[in-house]
């Protein structure tokens, strides 16, 4: 019996996701999440084959969740489903240890494809930058600037509304190591008000507008 976890944050996408996988007499789900921050300890507990990781959750984003799972790690394959058909995104999806890039528009016919694959671990992705390729070739401008993960997830964190004491708690670090998260990701996009953070986050596709 092959194992599925699905993290959504919207129920509908969840009962969708979880209607096709089931259809399958060999594949359960035994988990959803629609929180971010709650995906690793879900897949800690019932060890799926496969995560499918929506791209853009509260508190953490698919990809850190992929990261998560690669550093802990888990015998589970990580699909990141997603709205935004980015290049980009695909590059940081693999890089940060997901398998699979799957746009949401390209379910109905690429989903048990791309599950497929990752069963038999191979690579998957629905966009026109594959893995491996050079962002600059992937079509989309870099919209990282030179920020690193951390300090990504902590700007999505910010735009979500938290407070620096609540990222801390989040991510188990000190206030000080957040603010000096914080303070670097401005500098390194030449905002001074969380406004300009949240206007980053939204064009960056780290939060939906």
């Amino acid at each position: 019996m092959k194992r599925f976890l699905i993290a959504d944050d919207h129920e509908a996408v969840r009962s969708g996701l979880r209607a096709v996988l089931e259809q399958r007499t060999d594949w359960e789900v035994v988990a959803e999440v629609s929180d971010g921050g709650k995906v690793l300890s879900a897949a800690i507990e019932s060890q799926p084959h496969v995560a499918i990781v929506d791209f853009s959750m509260p508190r953490m984003t698919g990809v850190e969740v992929a990261r998560r799972i690669r550093e802990y790690p888990l015998p589970t394959e990580v699909l990141i489903f997603t709205v935004h058909n980015s290049g980009l995104l695909a590059e940081q999806a693999f890089e940060a240890g997901a398998r699979a890039f799957l746009v949401k528009s390209d379910a109905n016919r690429l989903l048990l494809a791309a599950v497929e694959s990752l069963l038999v671990h191979r690579r998957f992705c629905s966009v026109s930058c594959p893995s491996g390729a050079n962002r600059t070739s992937c079509g989309n401008a870099d919209q990282s600037h030179g920020l690193t993960p951390r300090e990504q997830l902590v700007v999505k964190l910010v735009a979500e509304g938290y407070s620096n004491k609540s990222i801390s708690a989040l991510l188990n670090l000190s206030v000080k190591t957040t603010e000096a998260h914080r303070a670097a990701a401005m500098r390194k996009l030449d905002v001074n008000s969380t406004a300009g953070l949240v206007r980053y986050a939204v064009r960056a596709s780290l939060v939906e507008a």
